[in-house]
């Protein structure tokens, strides 16, 4: 086997990045060639994201990972994986009808009442697995006056794979987050489409992560100087997917938190748990690697700490965040706590008073300093992380030994700490980078670099990938 040369394009809800690998038998090494931010623009229609700069980018970071190679290599493969949810429309020549409304937008108010009313929330249920949030692709598509007449729908991934291959089609694990996928056969679930009135066909046929999609075309070789031969190969192009496969675990008895903007919190299983109980709880069974299902439930996630830093940045003071995670370490134990999973701190806004009106409303003090509402969102987080894998581990009949954290929060040694006692569980912290990684190790395997089934792939990491091991305190 040789070494491949691979370029993940990542695409987070605040920042995107495009990520230049060396995979290989006993080789995984990813460098940072190209970092842009990912700012949604509110215009007279709503909340949208700026998904024609975001392309801009990507092109500019596909032609920054051109230039790093060196000795005569040539990038081989290029994986494309983002936030879920959120699409674009195109008419029958595949012209863009609009920027993508963003999922914080308010426009889904209500939806869901409208959608429950042609298909019960029960029966929905049974036939997506999909855990409710206002802003799925179902809610979405349901108050869209486009979607009835459009020629297409493209989830994020799937446009800009269209826009750099002319190729159509949607991937399967990203699709699993639509609220349109019939969960058990993998399929789309036509009555489904019928009952809304949307198009059967509005949704291109679906790919699996490792499928290969095709050529870039002649105008992205020139934009990007990339060689004819690079491909994009299908990856699990929900960025949650390709992080749970950048997860370095040992054996099936461990829990995830995939932490960045949202927090997705759970385990992975081989088949969906469909169970009223489940239900009840909010879980959702979304499509992984390799056919196995992530059962999960979104915790808020670092939104909270960042909208916060943003609020105070625009109305006062600075915030330094490492001084602030400093002094909110040396806050006493056992303070203010809140859901993080309120509905009113979804929307963009002024976290820090959403907050203080959330603890008065549940009689808990309400913090005197920034430091010490740093801590009670951390403190918060750790406790909801801690229910939710409990819940999992509970619901799903998986035992969890270890709580692997994965994503930008597992540079945040204090919410490490604080998830280690409040799980009372190790937490193993790291990679930082587990969706870049699980996004090139897909694509390595699928051009012979690396062989095996997804544990193969997870020793890869453990051999090359540092982690940072926190005990309970308790322990």
């Amino acid at each position: 086997m040789t070494t491949h040369t691979a370029a993940a394009v990542d695409l987070g809800a605040s920042s995107g990045r495009v990520m230049l690998a060396r995979v290989g038998r006993d080789r995984l090494d990813i460098t940072e060639v190209h970092r842009f931010g990912n700012v949604p623009v509110r215009l007279p229609g709503g909340l949208h994201w700026d998904v024609l700069r975001l392309y801009r980018d990507v092109l500019d970071g596909l032609g920054q990972a051109a230039r790093a190679c060196v000795d005569g290599e040539v990038l081989g493969s290029i994986g494309i994986d983002s936030w879920a949810v959120d699409y674009g429309l195109l008419d029958d020549t595949g012209a863009l009808l609009g920027n993508p409304h963003h999922y914080r937008d308010g426009r889904t108010s209500g939806a869901a009442a409208a959608v429950h009313a042609k298909i019960g929330e029960r029966g929905l249920y049974d036939i997506t697995g999909l855990q409710y949030l206002p802003f799925n692709t179902i809610y979405q598509l349901a108050v869209d006056p486009a979607a009835a007449t459009a020629a297409h729908a493209l989830l994020v991934p799937d446009l800009l794979t269209y826009w750099l291959t002319g190729s159509l089609g949607t991937e399967a694990t990203n699709a699993s987050t639509t609220g349109l996928l019939d969960v058990r056969s993998g399929d789309w679930a036509a009555p489904l489409f019928d009952a809304l009135g949307l198009p059967p066909g509005l949704f291109p046929p679906l790919r699996r992560p490792g499928d290969v999609v095709g050529p870039l075309l002649p105008e992205v070789l020139d934009d990007t100087g990339l060689a004819p031969s690079a491909v994009v190969t299908a990856v699990g192009s929900h960025d949650t997917a390709s992080a749970v496969v950048g997860v370095p675990a040992a054996d099936e008895r461990f829990a995830y938190i995939s932490c960045g903007t949202w927090s997705l919190v759970g385990v992975e299983l081989d088949a969906p748990v469909l169970t009223p109980a489940g239900r009840a709880a909010n879980f959702t069974n979304e499509g992984g690697v390799d056919g196995t299902v992530r059962y999960l439930r979104n915790v808020m996630g670092l939104w909270l700490l960042s909208e916060s830093i943003a609020t105070w940045n625009r109305t006062g003071p600075p915030a330094d965040l490492p001084a602030l995670l400093a002094a909110a370490a040396d806050v006493p134990a056992g303070g203010p706590v809140f859901d993080p999973d309120d509905p009113v701190f979804l929307p963009p806004g002024d976290q820090p008073a959403r907050i203080a009106d959330a603890l008065r409303r549940a009689g808990e003090r309400v913090p005197s300093s920034r430091a010490e509402l740093v801590r009670c969102i951390l403190d918060s987080l750790a406790a909801a992380y801690a229910r939710t894998v409990r819940e999992a581990s509970g619901l799903s009949g998986c035992p969890v030994d270890v709580v692997h954290l994965v994503g930008g929060g597992a540079r945040n040694e204090l919410l490490c700490r604080l998830t280690a006692d409040a799980c009372e569980l190790p937490v193993l912290a790291g990679p930082v980078e587990a969706t870049a990684l699980g996004n090139v190790l897909v694509q390595a395997r699928a051009h012979g670099a690396v062989a095996g089934d997804r544990w193969a792939l997870r020793e890869l990491l453990r051999s090359t990938q540092p982690t940072t091991r926190y005990e309970p305190s308790s322990m």
